[in-house]
């Protein structure tokens, strides 16, 4: 079996090449056009997730959504190279410890969140079924797209948080509502990898964002240690008590950040 999905992986190409061929040659350049515009949307409506709904989390949370995306830079940047959000589970495990996130917690709605908490996906899923619908002049009324975007909600609690994972779940959810053409997914053959980083990125932010405030929801966070790790003052590995960090020679700083005296 891993023999033939070896060969799969290697045939993989040609096939989404072949589709991305029948498409522009029918349809011409404004094909391209088209999907070009599906992915500038799809990037667009992450960042505006991140950046405005996981902002005004973390505001409310107590806690900048920039030194939080600073301090996990390095994930993001892994995720973005395999496309895989999954790639950056152990380390980010880690460092949502490290922030002063109880490690229960962490065990707990981290790995959770890869399964039920995806919003990168749904966002591309819900987008995606409309541009289909769009390309293969599908008539839906807002009762079918709602009905359409409860039904995604709920498919892509299950999407595996692998590469492609989301592209099957479309496939599954086209498959079983029935109302947009299952062949219609060969349009997204050739620029659904250019949007699973958008989507795998998106999901790594939201699900790290979540553990933390769960993790003050339930009093199970470190704030005094959380704000001194985003702020990049130490590793995180301190005493608790202000007094046991002056006996061992430092400072309290920035709110009780801990600094080691000149």
């Amino acid at each position: 079996m891993f023999k033939v999905v070896h060969y799969v992986m290697y045939f993989a190409p040609f096939g989404a090449f072949g589709a991305m061929a029948v498409v522009v040659s029918t349809q011409g350049g404004d094909a391209l056009m088209a999907l070009g515009r599906l992915m500038l949307d799809v990037y667009v409506t992450c960042a505006l997730f991140i950046f405005v709904v996981l902002w005004a989390v973390c505001k409310m949370a107590g806690f900048s959504l920039w030194k939080y995306l600073k301090y996990i830079s390095e994930e993001i940047l892994l995720v973005l190279g395999t496309s895989s959000s999954e790639a950056a589970l152990p380390r980010m495990m880690a460092k949502l410890e490290n922030a002063g996130a109880n490690q229960s917690v962490v065990g707990l709605c981290l790995p959770m969140g890869y399964s039920f908490n995806l919003d990168g996906t749904c966002i591309y899923l819900t987008m995606a079924a409309v541009f289909l619908a769009q390309a293969t002049n599908t008539p839906l009324t807002f009762a079918d797209q709602l009905y359409m975007m409860f039904i995604l909600l709920l498919t892509s609690k299950g999407a595996a948080a692998v590469t492609g994972g989301g592209f099957i779940t479309l496939a599954a959810t086209l498959g079983s509502v029935g109302s947009i053409p299952l062949a219609s997914l060969t349009l997204l053959l050739g620029v659904d990898r250019f949007m699973s980083e958008a989507r795998a990125i998106t999901n790594l932010i939201g699900n790290g964002v979540a553990t933390l405030v769960i993790a003050k929801w339930e009093g199970a966070l470190d704030e005094r240690k959380l704000q001194c790790v985003l702020a990049g003052d130490l590793s995180g590995d301190f005493a608790d008590d202000p007094e046991e960090m002056l006996a061992e020679g430092k400072s309290v700083t920035n709110g009780s950040c801990p600094t080691d005296k000149a």
